[in-house]
């Protein structure tokens, strides 16, 4: 199991990792922060999202996120140095959060401390399950008893091609990311506008705009079809707050696709705090 592993794997929660898969794998999760009110809640430790999400719709404007200390790394390099010489932390997109800046100032704060164990630190360029496939496909290497350098070289390799698609269910609550003013997000909100998100270059970037849920779901399926064609395909199915919707799409996507592997997870809440309650999403690559 992990503890044989010749290389221990760290994420942070935004990875959107289920239970099961973190203790299949052995992956050493961090949790980012958020706050409602004048309480400080750890992603997936402290509140579950569906309960973080309950509180999110009864005061939007109460609920706020923080990047993980690096004490909180410190800790995770600590943990996982103690049973391998080796570890991958793989983080947050830089260009989304400031995680892989504290993840390195981090492990430069331990190389004395730790001198015998071997730290790099991976910028996926992703966020949500896509970051989640990339830290998957490293821990698979890990257990499989690959060196440093092949699970490094196994997670660069799925940064390419792993894809993220998102479909939110409201453009009410964008202005938060810092992407777009508030007034047009208000604005879009009362058109009822959704729209459909990717990412490029470890960026968040907009393919679309739809009118209705159904229509949005009819854009994810063509994009998929086009990218996945018949290939076998990896899927995770995410949602913030969407359960029946989200089973709905995961059915959906299990008749139509030869899935190797497709499994559902929820949006985290850190995420979430800026795309609203509804949202769907998927993340998938295709065997080659």
């Amino acid at each position: 199991m992990a503890g044989s592993n010749k290389v221990g794997v760290i994420t942070d929660s935004i990875a959107c990792l289920t239970r099961e898969l973190v203790a299949e794998y052995g992956i050493r999760i961090i949790p980012l922060n958020f706050h409602f009110g004048d309480r400080n809640y750890r992603d997936w430790v402290d509140i579950t999202p569906t309960e973080a999400y309950e509180l999110f719709l009864k005061d939007p404007e109460s609920f706020y996120t923080s990047p993980p200390s690096a004490t909180e790394y410190l800790k995770a390099y600590r943990e996982v140095g103690a049973r391998t010489r080796n570890v991958l932390c793989i983080t947050l997109s830089s260009k989304l959060s400031t995680t892989y800046n504290v993840a390195c100032i981090a492990r430069e704060q331990v190389g004395d401390e730790l001198p015998e164990v071997s730290i790099e630190v991976v910028d996926s360029r992703a966020a949500a399950a896509a970051q989640g496939f990339i830290v998957l496909a490293a821990a698979r290497e890990a257990m499989a008893g690959k060196s440093l350098a092949e699970v490094v070289k196994t997670a660069e390799e799925m940064k390419g091609k792993v894809n993220f698609l998102v479909l939110l269910d409201t453009v009410r609550y964008v202005y938060r990311s810092g992407r777009i003013p508030k007034i047009a997000s208000q604005a879009g909100s009362m058109l009822n506008i959704r729209p459909l998100l990717s990412m490029s270059a470890g960026a968040l970037c907009f393919k679309g705009a739809v009118r209705s849920r159904e229509h949005g779901i009819e854009r994810v399926f063509r994009i998929l079809r086009e990218k996945a064609g018949r290939h076998p395909i990896h899927v995770a199915v995410m949602h913030a707050y969407a359960l029946d919707e989200a089973e709905q799409l995961m059915a959906k996507v299990a008749a139509e696709f030869d899935c190797v592997e497709l499994w559902l997870t929820e949006f985290s809440p850190l995420m979430g705090y800026a795309c609203g309650t509804g949202t769907l999403g998927l993340a998938f690559y295709t065997e080659e």
